[in-house]
């Protein structure tokens, strides 16, 4: 399987290419040919400005995170649903059904991140200790690796605009299929960029926690592309599904509660299926890909396996770990949305929608691999303790959390 995936992401990545290529030199022909349909120079800056401002906003906010992780979490929370309806009100100045269609649901998300935000936190402190963990003792060339990182997205996501944009200029039927087909690859490929870097610094930084070891960062990096792209497809591909699963599992059974048996027993029979599958499919399995060498599959099954044993399910689960990566991603895409969807609406209002759509899309993922080093640290941290709690290499961090936990469920 690891070979297969590893066979079908680099092809892919040579046909995306190719069409691409096509696409935008076939557009610029159109545009050429074309009077009053599509104008690659009021189309192409907004969306180009906001890729770059994808960029310097990611970077920015990772470092903001690494020096001052409390600051950067409560921003994450409470100013994200803010900028979430200043892109639904972005949205209905736009006017068109479609736009308004997308502020409706930018405003209710907003109302449900502020709602969730409300809703943990109580769990802030906590989640500024463990996010320290990864600010104390970075790996060495972490800040390179990032930037790189950063860079290729950027390259990457710029590549792929201009494709989208030849795809925009004749605008037929096949043509809005290449644009589906060149985003659900572009977020495949952005989830393996980000898994990469994550199996790397997951490496290097379990190595320290569990046994004090220091691993040299570009050892680790050259190990992963050489032997491990295989697995990171897999996982890259299995799970963002399952983590969604998973997720709208744990809050159907929260809203269904006990109210209502039948509903009752539909929400634990779909939760018992997310719990089933997030077995096979976590993104801590990453860390045990990396460090033991591990398929995908196995590797999940035995970090959740060790989370089982050390009682740690719990507080994995109350981590908020993720919940700020995927805060930052939505805000910084929300950032990126006004200045694409702002700068067309003034230019050519026709193509504010579509821009302000890619501009997200291109932020949050951006984000979320600016910060997949910050992540990948924390869950090295659960993992190795997982292994082993009664090893002096940790502090009391985790242990007074499951305290805490126990006593307010015994509450």
């Amino acid at each position: 399987m690891r070979k297969l995936f590893q066979i079908i992401f680099y092809i892919q990545l040579i046909l995306i290419s190719i069409l691409v290529i096509v696409l935008t030199i076939r557009g610029f022909v159109y545009a050429a040919r074309s009077t009053n349909h599509f104008r690659p120079e009021k189309w192409y800056p907004p969306l180009l400005g906001s890729v770059a401002s994808a960029g310097i906003v990611s970077y920015l906010w990772e470092w903001i995170s690494f020096h001052d992780p409390s600051k950067a979490i409560k921003t994450a929370f409470w100013v994200g649903p803010f900028l979430t309806c200043a892109v639904g009100i972005l949205h209905i100045l736009i006017g068109c059904p479609i736009s308004l269609a997308i502020s409706t649901i930018a405003i209710i998300s907003s109302v449900i991140q502020s709602l969730y935000t409300c809703w943990v936190n109580p769990r802030f402190d906590y989640a500024t200790k463990i996010l320290t963990v990864y600010t104390s003792f970075p790996p060495d060339k972490t800040a390179t690796f990032v930037i790189l990182s950063i860079i290729t997205c950027l390259v990457y996501s710029s590549f792929l605009v201009t494709g989208i944009g030849g795809a925009t200029a004749t605008g037929t039927g096949l043509d809005i299929l290449f644009i589906i087909v060149i985003l659900l690859t572009y977020t495949w490929t952005m989830q393996v960029i980000k898994n990469m870097l994550y199996v790397t610094i997951s490496r290097v930084r379990h190595m320290n926690f569990a046994c004090g070891a220091d691993m040299n960062t570009w050892i680790a990096f050259r190990d992963t592309v050489q032997h491990l792209v295989g697995r990171v497809c897999i996982g890259s591909a299995v799970v963002p599904v399952i983590g969604t699963i998973r997720g709208s599992a744990r809050v159907m059974k929260s809203v269904v509660g006990g109210t209502d048996e039948f509903l009752f027993s539909c929400a634990d029979c779909y939760s018992r299926v997310a719990s089933t599958l997030i077995t096979y499919g976590n993104r801590w399995g990453f860390v045990h890909v990396g460090v033991y060498n591990k398929g995908f599959m196995q590797a999940s099954a035995d970090t959740w396996g060790a989370f089982k044993t050390a009682e740690l399910i719990p507080l994995i689960d109350s981590d908020l770990t993720g919940a700020f990566c995927f805060f930052s991603g939505v805000a910084v895409g929300s950032i990126c949305s006004l200045v694409g969807g702002t700068w067309a609406l003034a230019i050519h209002k026709s193509y504010a929608t579509e821009v302000s759509i890619y501009a997200f899309f291109i932020g949050y993922f951006i984000c979320r691999v600016a910060l997949a080093s910050q992540q990948a640290c924390v869950s090295a941290y659960y993992v190795a303790y997982a292994e082993n709690p009664q090893s002096l290499q940790f502090d009391a961090t985790i242990p007074v959390r499951i305290q805490e936990l126990l006593q307010r469920y015994n509450v």
